[in-house]
Protein backbone atom coordinates (compact mmCIF):
# COMPACT_ATOMS: atom_id res chain seq x y z
CA UNK A 1 0.00 0.00 0.00
CA UNK A 2 1.40 3.32 -0.96
CA UNK A 3 2.83 5.64 1.92
CA UNK A 4 2.78 9.42 2.85
CA UNK A 5 5.42 11.28 3.13
CA UNK A 6 6.01 13.74 5.47
CA UNK A 7 8.89 16.24 5.62
CA UNK A 8 10.25 18.74 8.07
CA UNK A 9 9.89 22.61 7.26
CA UNK A 10 13.79 22.59 7.43
CA UNK A 11 14.04 19.86 4.43
CA UNK A 12 15.68 20.45 0.87
CA UNK A 13 15.47 17.40 -0.06
CA UNK A 14 15.95 16.51 -4.16
CA UNK A 15 13.02 17.03 -6.49
CA UNK A 16 13.96 14.22 -8.58
CA UNK A 17 13.65 12.00 -5.71
CA UNK A 18 9.92 12.73 -4.99
CA UNK A 19 11.17 14.78 -1.93
CA UNK A 20 10.47 18.32 -2.51
CA UNK A 21 11.33 20.87 -0.34
CA UNK A 22 8.82 22.87 1.54
CA UNK A 23 8.88 26.18 -1.35
CA UNK A 24 7.76 24.31 -3.77
CA UNK A 25 3.94 24.44 -2.27
CA UNK A 26 3.18 26.81 -5.35
CA UNK A 27 4.60 25.23 -8.10
CA UNK A 28 2.11 24.98 -11.36
CA UNK A 29 0.22 22.32 -12.66
CA UNK A 30 3.30 20.72 -14.74
CA UNK A 31 5.56 20.91 -11.94
CA UNK A 32 2.91 18.99 -9.59
CA UNK A 33 2.21 16.18 -12.47
CA UNK A 34 6.54 15.96 -12.43
CA UNK A 35 6.80 15.51 -8.47
CA UNK A 36 3.89 13.12 -8.15
CA UNK A 37 5.49 10.67 -10.79
CA UNK A 38 8.66 11.26 -9.13
CA UNK A 39 7.47 10.32 -5.84
CA UNK A 40 5.23 7.28 -7.27
CA UNK A 41 8.57 5.88 -9.69
CA UNK A 42 10.95 6.17 -6.27
CA UNK A 43 8.64 4.90 -3.49
CA UNK A 44 10.83 1.83 -3.07
CA UNK A 45 13.24 3.76 -2.86
CA UNK A 46 12.02 5.73 0.00
CA UNK A 47 10.27 2.61 1.43
CA UNK A 48 13.81 0.22 1.74
CA UNK A 49 14.48 -2.99 -0.18
CA UNK A 50 11.89 -4.98 2.25
CA UNK A 51 8.93 -3.11 2.45
CA UNK A 52 9.36 -1.85 -1.37
CA UNK A 53 9.58 -5.52 -2.04
CA UNK A 54 7.02 -7.26 -5.12
CA UNK A 55 5.93 -9.79 -2.98
CA UNK A 56 1.98 -9.76 -4.77
CA UNK A 57 4.02 -10.70 -7.71
CA UNK A 58 6.03 -13.28 -6.62
CA UNK A 59 3.56 -15.10 -4.73
CA UNK A 60 0.88 -14.87 -7.48
CA UNK A 61 4.05 -16.15 -10.34
CA UNK A 62 4.91 -19.24 -7.74
CA UNK A 63 1.27 -19.89 -7.49
CA UNK A 64 0.42 -20.28 -10.86
CA UNK A 65 3.49 -22.31 -12.03
CA UNK A 66 2.69 -24.40 -9.31
CA UNK A 67 -0.74 -24.91 -10.48
CA UNK A 68 0.47 -25.54 -13.77
CA UNK A 69 2.64 -28.14 -12.52
CA UNK A 70 -0.47 -29.80 -11.01
CA UNK A 71 -2.52 -30.33 -14.41
CA UNK A 72 0.49 -30.82 -16.45
CA UNK A 73 1.30 -33.52 -14.44
CA UNK A 74 -2.17 -34.52 -14.54
CA UNK A 75 -2.29 -34.00 -18.20
CA UNK A 76 0.58 -36.32 -18.83
CA UNK A 77 -0.71 -38.95 -16.93
CA UNK A 78 -3.91 -38.92 -18.82
CA UNK A 79 -2.20 -39.38 -21.58
CA UNK A 80 -0.62 -42.81 -20.67
CA UNK A 81 2.73 -41.06 -19.37
CA UNK A 82 4.06 -42.75 -16.05
CA UNK A 83 8.40 -42.30 -16.36
CA UNK A 84 9.76 -39.06 -15.56
CA UNK A 85 11.03 -39.15 -19.65
CA UNK A 86 7.47 -39.76 -20.63
CA UNK A 87 6.01 -37.09 -18.06
CA UNK A 88 8.70 -34.33 -19.72
CA UNK A 89 8.12 -35.31 -23.04
CA UNK A 90 3.78 -34.80 -22.95
CA UNK A 91 4.73 -31.82 -21.29
CA UNK A 92 7.49 -30.30 -23.61
CA UNK A 93 5.25 -31.23 -26.74
CA UNK A 94 2.55 -28.53 -25.53
CA UNK A 95 0.18 -31.03 -24.90
CA UNK A 96 -2.93 -29.89 -23.40
CA UNK A 97 -6.04 -32.05 -21.74
CA UNK A 98 -9.42 -29.69 -21.50
CA UNK A 99 -11.24 -32.17 -19.46
CA UNK A 100 -8.15 -31.77 -16.70
CA UNK A 101 -8.71 -28.40 -17.01
CA UNK A 102 -12.06 -28.22 -16.84
CA UNK A 103 -12.08 -30.83 -13.68
CA UNK A 104 -9.32 -28.26 -11.88
CA UNK A 105 -11.61 -24.58 -12.42
CA UNK A 106 -11.55 -23.78 -16.32
CA UNK A 107 -13.85 -21.49 -17.01
CA UNK A 108 -16.90 -23.62 -18.50
CA UNK A 109 -19.91 -21.84 -19.26
CA UNK A 110 -22.18 -24.96 -18.38
CA UNK A 111 -20.88 -26.26 -14.75
CA UNK A 112 -20.82 -22.09 -13.85
CA UNK A 113 -24.57 -22.03 -14.60
CA UNK A 114 -25.26 -25.36 -12.09
CA UNK A 115 -23.79 -23.25 -9.45
CA UNK A 116 -20.18 -23.70 -9.83
CA UNK A 117 -19.32 -19.73 -9.29
CA UNK A 118 -15.68 -19.73 -8.31
CA UNK A 119 -14.66 -20.61 -12.01
CA UNK A 120 -15.22 -16.60 -12.17
CA UNK A 121 -12.06 -17.23 -10.36
CA UNK A 122 -9.98 -20.35 -10.65
CA UNK A 123 -9.16 -19.84 -14.31
CA UNK A 124 -7.11 -16.95 -14.27
CA UNK A 125 -4.57 -19.76 -12.06
CA UNK A 126 -4.80 -21.99 -14.80
CA UNK A 127 -2.61 -22.52 -17.91
CA UNK A 128 -3.15 -24.88 -20.88
CA UNK A 129 0.61 -26.10 -21.48
CA UNK A 130 3.82 -24.67 -20.75
CA UNK A 131 3.93 -22.03 -23.83
CA UNK A 132 0.85 -20.61 -22.45
CA UNK A 133 2.47 -20.59 -18.92
CA UNK A 134 5.71 -19.54 -19.91
CA UNK A 135 4.48 -16.49 -21.83
CA UNK A 136 1.59 -15.74 -18.95
CA UNK A 137 4.01 -15.57 -16.28
CA UNK A 138 7.19 -13.89 -18.27
CA UNK A 139 5.11 -10.66 -19.01
CA UNK A 140 3.30 -10.68 -15.88
CA UNK A 141 6.73 -11.05 -13.70
CA UNK A 142 8.41 -8.26 -15.75
CA UNK A 143 5.12 -6.01 -15.75
CA UNK A 144 4.11 -6.98 -12.14
CA UNK A 145 7.59 -5.92 -10.23
CA UNK A 146 7.61 -2.60 -11.77
CA UNK A 147 3.73 -1.57 -11.56
CA UNK A 148 3.07 -3.43 -7.97
CA UNK A 149 6.25 -0.70 -6.72
CA UNK A 150 4.03 2.04 -7.91
CA UNK A 151 0.86 0.89 -7.11
CA UNK A 152 1.69 -0.63 -3.59
CA UNK A 153 0.94 -4.29 -2.89
CA UNK A 154 -2.83 -4.31 -2.03
CA UNK A 155 -4.06 -1.79 -5.05
CA UNK A 156 -2.25 -3.75 -7.30
CA UNK A 157 -3.52 -7.35 -5.91
CA UNK A 158 -7.24 -5.61 -5.83
CA UNK A 159 -6.66 -4.26 -9.87
CA UNK A 160 -5.07 -7.81 -10.57
CA UNK A 161 -8.07 -9.69 -9.28
CA UNK A 162 -10.56 -7.70 -10.01
CA UNK A 163 -9.73 -7.15 -13.69
CA UNK A 164 -9.03 -11.01 -13.79
CA UNK A 165 -12.44 -11.84 -12.30
CA UNK A 166 -14.17 -9.41 -15.01
CA UNK A 167 -12.03 -11.22 -17.76
CA UNK A 168 -13.64 -14.05 -17.38
CA UNK A 169 -17.49 -12.69 -16.74
CA UNK A 170 -16.49 -11.19 -20.52
CA UNK A 171 -15.31 -14.72 -21.55
CA UNK A 172 -18.41 -16.06 -20.04
CA UNK A 173 -20.81 -13.63 -21.78
CA UNK A 174 -19.25 -13.91 -25.04
CA UNK A 175 -17.80 -16.67 -25.86
CA UNK A 176 -20.33 -19.05 -23.95
CA UNK A 177 -19.16 -21.87 -26.05
CA UNK A 178 -14.85 -21.51 -25.08
CA UNK A 179 -13.30 -23.79 -22.49
CA UNK A 180 -11.43 -20.82 -20.71
CA UNK A 181 -8.13 -20.50 -18.81
CA UNK A 182 -5.13 -18.22 -18.65
CA UNK A 183 -4.06 -14.98 -16.94
CA UNK A 184 -3.46 -12.86 -19.52
CA UNK A 185 -6.86 -10.77 -18.88
CA UNK A 186 -5.86 -9.99 -15.40
CA UNK A 187 -2.23 -9.13 -17.21
CA UNK A 188 -4.28 -6.94 -19.69
CA UNK A 189 -6.00 -5.23 -16.22
CA UNK A 190 -2.79 -4.06 -15.13
CA UNK A 191 -1.42 -2.77 -18.25
CA UNK A 192 -4.75 -0.66 -18.53
CA UNK A 193 -3.91 0.44 -15.18
CA UNK A 194 -0.59 1.63 -15.47
CA UNK A 195 -1.70 3.13 -18.71
CA UNK A 196 -3.76 5.22 -16.70
CA UNK A 197 -0.89 6.10 -14.49
CA UNK A 198 1.22 6.96 -17.71
CA UNK A 199 -1.95 9.22 -19.51
CA UNK A 200 -2.28 11.07 -16.09
CA UNK A 201 1.08 12.03 -15.16
CA UNK A 202 1.95 12.52 -19.62
CA UNK A 203 2.87 16.12 -18.61
CA UNK A 204 5.72 14.58 -16.53
CA UNK A 205 7.73 13.97 -20.42
CA UNK A 206 8.58 15.56 -23.15
CA UNK A 207 6.35 16.89 -25.77
CA UNK A 208 3.68 16.55 -22.89
CA UNK A 209 4.06 12.60 -23.36
CA UNK A 210 2.47 12.19 -26.28
CA UNK A 211 5.27 9.57 -28.08
CA UNK A 212 4.67 7.91 -24.19
CA UNK A 213 0.63 7.58 -24.87
CA UNK A 214 1.37 6.41 -28.50
CA UNK A 215 3.75 4.18 -27.62
CA UNK A 216 1.57 2.30 -25.44
CA UNK A 217 -1.38 2.50 -27.89
CA UNK A 218 0.82 0.54 -30.22
CA UNK A 219 1.62 -2.28 -28.13
CA UNK A 220 -1.39 -2.61 -26.24
CA UNK A 221 -2.93 -2.48 -29.93
CA UNK A 222 -0.43 -5.22 -31.40
CA UNK A 223 -1.26 -7.67 -28.44
CA UNK A 224 -5.31 -7.27 -28.69
CA UNK A 225 -4.90 -7.46 -32.55
CA UNK A 226 -2.97 -11.04 -32.06
CA UNK A 227 -5.52 -12.36 -30.23
CA UNK A 228 -7.19 -11.63 -33.50
CA UNK A 229 -5.24 -13.64 -35.74
CA UNK A 230 -3.71 -16.36 -33.49
CA UNK A 231 -6.63 -19.50 -32.87
CA UNK A 232 -7.97 -20.43 -29.37
CA UNK A 233 -6.73 -16.83 -28.00
CA UNK A 234 -9.87 -15.57 -26.05
CA UNK A 235 -9.80 -11.55 -26.80
CA UNK A 236 -13.19 -11.04 -25.09
CA UNK A 237 -10.97 -12.07 -22.00
CA UNK A 238 -8.28 -9.46 -22.77
CA UNK A 239 -10.67 -6.79 -23.80
CA UNK A 240 -12.51 -6.90 -20.76
CA UNK A 241 -9.50 -7.00 -18.36
CA UNK A 242 -8.21 -4.18 -20.19
CA UNK A 243 -11.07 -1.86 -19.59
CA UNK A 244 -11.59 -2.87 -16.52
CA UNK A 245 -8.11 -1.86 -15.80
CA UNK A 246 -8.23 1.39 -16.92
CA UNK A 247 -11.57 1.96 -15.10
CA UNK A 248 -9.76 0.68 -11.75
CA UNK A 249 -6.65 2.54 -12.85
CA UNK A 250 -8.60 5.94 -13.41
CA UNK A 251 -9.77 5.66 -9.13
CA UNK A 252 -6.76 4.23 -8.16
CA UNK A 253 -3.71 5.21 -9.86
CA UNK A 254 -1.07 6.45 -7.41
CA UNK A 255 -2.07 10.68 -7.44
CA UNK A 256 0.89 12.63 -5.05
CA UNK A 257 0.24 16.10 -3.33
CA UNK A 258 1.62 18.68 -1.27
CA UNK A 259 0.11 19.74 1.73
CA UNK A 260 0.84 21.46 5.15
CA UNK A 261 -0.28 21.78 8.10
CA UNK A 262 1.73 21.86 11.92
CA UNK A 263 5.10 22.95 10.53
CA UNK A 264 4.93 19.89 7.94
CA UNK A 265 5.10 19.62 4.76
CA UNK A 266 3.51 15.91 3.69
CA UNK A 267 3.23 14.25 -0.04
CA UNK A 268 -0.51 12.90 0.10
CA UNK A 269 -1.39 9.65 -1.91
CA UNK A 270 -4.99 10.76 -2.67
CA UNK A 271 -5.65 7.23 -4.23
CA UNK A 272 -4.66 5.45 -1.64
CA UNK A 273 -5.98 2.35 -0.34
CA UNK A 274 -6.54 2.84 3.01
CA UNK A 275 -8.81 6.51 2.28
CA UNK A 276 -10.42 4.46 -0.94
CA UNK A 277 -11.58 1.65 1.23
CA UNK A 278 -15.17 2.32 0.02
CA UNK A 279 -14.13 3.32 -3.09
CA UNK A 280 -12.91 -0.97 -3.39
CA UNK A 281 -15.40 -2.25 -1.42
CA UNK A 282 -17.83 -0.70 -4.25
CA UNK A 283 -15.45 -1.86 -6.78
CA UNK A 284 -15.54 -5.57 -5.48
CA UNK A 285 -19.80 -5.18 -5.24
CA UNK A 286 -19.90 -3.95 -8.35
CA UNK A 287 -18.03 -7.56 -9.84
CA UNK A 288 -20.04 -9.85 -8.53
CA UNK A 289 -23.27 -7.53 -9.83
CA UNK A 290 -21.56 -7.84 -13.14
CA UNK A 291 -20.84 -11.32 -12.72
CA UNK A 292 -24.87 -11.79 -11.71
CA UNK A 293 -26.28 -9.84 -14.77
CA UNK A 294 -23.93 -12.39 -16.67
CA UNK A 295 -25.36 -15.12 -15.14
CA UNK A 296 -28.89 -14.63 -15.62
CA UNK A 297 -28.89 -12.84 -18.97
CA UNK A 298 -26.07 -13.79 -21.02
CA UNK A 299 -23.93 -16.54 -21.80
CA UNK A 300 -26.32 -19.22 -22.69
Amino acid sequence: MAEDFTYSSGDQAGFSQGTPPTHMIGINRNDAVRLSYDTAIGRNRVLGRLRSFAWVTWIITIGTIVMWCITAYQVAVAAGAHTLHDILANVFSNAQNGDVLVAYGAKYNEAIRAGQYWRFVTPIFLHANILHIALNMLNFFVLGIIIERIFGHLRFLLIYLVTGIISIIASFAFAPQDVSVGASGAIFGIVGAYSVFMLVHRKAFRRGGIPVIIWLMVVIGINLGLGLVIPNVDNYAHLGGFLSGCILGWFFTPHYVLVTGNGQTQLKDTHRLARSWPLALLTIAATILLALIALHFMGG
